[in-house]
């Protein structure tokens, strides 16, 4: 598979973002012109009732700033991965806010954790992990603007502010990373040169030939003289008819 088949736009990359931003502030909308308070929709740990969170938490924001910080995060984040990994992005999006949620379920304080900052974390962690993962170039400098933009999140992983959901980001981190080692993605393969093949012989390369031991350049290596590729080449030159009236005169 070449790069050009493998990383080509889509109109996914831009639709799946642009719905998952439309859901968030669609949903925030309703609450606040009609009144509604559905922060008890978010995950409420160790409790039944709570489990609905998993799938209901990412669409649910406590305000407009809460709000407002996961949008670009989200937006980018997504479209990044939809780009970079088209064949399992919507396994990524999937598992990743089932098994994040559940963990945060698990792990998490007896309080209603809401907030799509626990799938930012999945997909920021995964695009990071996986690229390195792969050790393929373009995907490792992916990872490199990852740690560039997004490096100052690992902070909120630890209990440093008792209104964030630490709980979520932790989560969200280590499912991304599972998800990075257990789920394979296509890459492109590298192009090889003939020179890295494993056969290649340095002697019958017709460039090579060209240079002598001390690399200096051979204008003519001499196997084609005399040979079958020999040629030879003969001018005619056609004198006019005024030139020979002037030789006679």
């Amino acid at each position: 598979m070449s790069e050009n088949t493998y990383f080509k736009f889509s109109n996914a990359v831009v639709v799946v973002p642009l719905l998952a931003v439309l859901s968030i502030w669609t949903v925030y909308w309703v609450e606040i012109s009609f009144g509604f308070n559905l922060n008890q929709y978010g995950i409420f740990p160790r409790t039944w009732a709570g489990l609905r969170g998993v799938l209901f938490g990412p669409f649910l924001h406590g305000s407009v700033g809460h709000l407002y910080n996961n949008t670009i995060p989200l937006a980018l984040l997504l479209a990044a991965l939809v780009y970079f990994y088209p064949r399992i992005w919507l396994r990524v999006l999937c598992w990743g806010i089932v098994l994040s949620g559940i963990m945060t379920w698990i792990i998490g304080r007896p309080s209603h954790h809401i907030g799509a900052s626990g799938v930012i974390y999945v997909l920021a962690s995964f695009i990071f992990f996986k690229g390195v993962f792969t050790k393929y170039y373009r995907l490792v400098a992916v990872s490199l603007i990852i740690v560039f933009i997004y490096g100052g999140m690992l902070w909120f992983i630890f209990p440093i502010q008792e209104d964030i959901s630490w709980e979520g980001h932790l989560s969200g981190f280590l499912t991304g990373l599972l998800l990075a080692i257990f789920l394979r993605a296509r890459i492109p393969l590298p192009h090889k040169y003939k020179w890295e093949a494993e056969d290649y012989n340095e002697e019958e390369d017709e460039f090579l030939k060209h240079f002598d031991e001390d690399g200096n350049f051979i204008e003519d290596t001499g196997e084609t003289q005399g040979g079958k590729d020999s040629f030879k080449v003969t001018y005619h030159f056609k004198e006019n008819q005024e030139s020979r009236i002037k030789k006679q005169g």
